[in-house]
């Protein structure tokens, strides 16, 4: 797989959400694998056993904060704590605008916050701008392999 080509787990519960950013994607031209799922717990899970069974981890996660079963905040700090799962990318795409779920989310050491936008076209576009960051990113080895 080339380098630029890396997995990409979308952690989302919103079916109309998770549609909007894989019709992005195709707009876009994205072809990295996409994985979803539809909670913290379900998340935290599918990385847990990608770990033991040394498949290759996504290096990008794109993470909603409002979710049934384990929120994003709470994801993010389990994630920050486990041993092989921490040096993963975070991207939060939320409908929140809260500056306190802002202030949790970057001292939990995510790449970016993103208020969800509520037009396709900025949908859209804002897929496109994260496609140009992950491609121009340099990964050491080992890292999502």
């Amino acid at each position: 797989m080339p380098d630029n080509i890396i997995n990409i787990l979308l952690v989302e519960d919103d079916e109309v959400d998770i549609m909007n950013i894989k019709r992005a994607f195709v707009k876009n031209k994205v072809i990295n694998p996409l994985h979803v799922a539809g909670n913290g717990v379900e998340a935290l899970k599918y990385l847990t056993d990608l770990l033991e069974n040394g498949e290759p981890l996504p290096r990008i996660i794109l993470l909603d904060l409002n979710m049934p079963q384990m929120g994003g905040i709470e994801f993010l700090a389990k994630l920050r704590k486990s041993e092989g799962l921490s040096d993963i990318s975070v991207f939060v795409m939320t409908t929140s605008n809260e500056e306190k779920d802002k202030m949790e989310a970057y001292k939990l050491n995510v790449a970016g916050y993103i208020v969800k936008p509520l037009s396709m076209d900025q949908f859209i576009n804002a897929v496109s701008t994260l496609k140009s960051y992950w491609s121009l990113c340099e990964y050491p080895k080992g890292l999502g392999d």
